[in-house]
């Protein structure tokens, strides 16, 4: 069987975007056993109350929800393990550092695999208020605006 090349998405965490400021994004490997690999490539998980909390210097995915693998026998995993992730020393000890001074937690943006590995894109972020929300919505649509009236001047149709 050839090797597994390129990066496939398998879910994304569109919510934590909203709900977050993304201060720092880092890629992370995760412990998983064989009935989750399966359900993952068969394309199915959900990060939306997914967070990860550190404990004892390693780092732990929690409500990460991989349901359980249809074809699978006793050996089937629980769908919202907690799951390890694979950073490097330092960047634990950053994340570490960072979420020590408060207000900040790391959460899941997206799961995918890259080159035949599960991977997750976890994000140092700080939590919005509401006003927050309200604010980046309108200066999206703002720049979107902007861009479409560029685009229009650019082809002369003002």
């Amino acid at each position: 069987m050839p090797k597994e090349t390129g990066r496939k998405l398998i879910a994304q965490n569109k919510r934590a975007r909203h709900d977050y400021e993304i201060l720092d994004t880092y890629e992370a490997g995760l412990v998983l056993m064989g009935t989750e690999v399966k359900a993952l490539r068969a394309g199915r998980a959900s990060l939306v109350d997914g967070f990860a909390q550190i404990a004892d210097g390693e780092i732990w995915l929690h409500n990460v929800h991989i349901p359980e693998y249809t074809e699978g026998t006793w050996t089937n995993h629980a769908p919202r393990r907690r799951r390890k992730l694979l950073l490097h020393r330092a960047e634990i000890e950053k994340l570490i550092g960072k979420t020590r001074e408060g207000g900040l937690t790391v959460v899941p943006l997206s799961l995918y695999f890259k080159d035949g590995r599960a991977k997750v894109e976890i994000a140092l972020a700080r939590g919005r208020k509401n006003y927050d929300k309200r604010h980046a919505l309108a200066e999206r649509d703002a720049a979107r605006e902007m861009s479409r009236i560029m685009g229009r001047q650019a082809k002369g149709r003002v």
